[in-house]
């Protein structure tokens, strides 16, 4: 019992930790907007780099939104088989297809995530202005779309859980 607390603790950091970067983030990402507009517009003296700087905290900061979107389970989905469906049996079932084909989906986009990783750590290349290495940016991909994966894979697995839940309570109940 003690293991599962320990492991709750340890989401709920992670889970923190997520929502606390992204905050971060968005409050870094707007402060140098309104830092270029005042240069740029108020003082017509704009300054070089900046949209380029924008470019890693907005990448991450996408990223970090999808995790968030999955571990809410509040991503733009488009349900019109559910207004249809009557049976929660039937339901359930369309949920774990749903579910299937998005963690196939995202282990193939995690593939080609990786590769891309793999590629930017070996090649090592640099922003154009400011010689920020592109790894800093390119490695949101890769580890958005694990994060992404990872809850993607325990959403089926719940689903699968709750069907055979249903499916041996209707058993025991004699319906069919």
């Amino acid at each position: 019992m003690e293991g599962t607390s320990v492991l709750k603790k340890a989401y709920k950091i992670f889970l923190n930790t997520i929502r606390g970067i992204s905050c971060t983030l968005a409050i870094f990402i707007t402060c140098l907007v309104v830092i270029q507009v005042i240069l740029r517009y108020v003082f017509k003296a704009p300054l070089m780099g900046i949209e380029e700087l924008l470019l890693f905290p907005m990448v991450w900061l996408y990223m970090l939104g999808g995790v968030n979107a999955s571990e809410t389970n509040t991503h733009i989905e488009c349900g019109v088989l559910t207004v249809y469906i009557k049976s929660q049996k039937a339901m359930k079932l369309l949920m774990i297809v749903k579910s299937l084909i998005s963690s196939g989906v995202g282990l193939w986009l995690l593939y080609w995530s990786y590769w891309l990783f793999d590629y930017s750590l070996t090649r090592w290349k640099t922003s154009d202005l400011l010689y920020i290495p592109m790894f800093y940016g390119e490695s949101s991909v890769f580890i958005g779309i694990l994060l992404m994966e990872i809850y993607a894979i325990a959403q089926l697995v719940g689903y699968i859980k709750e069907f055979t839940d249903l499916a041996f309570t209707d058993v025991r109940e004699g319906n069919k």
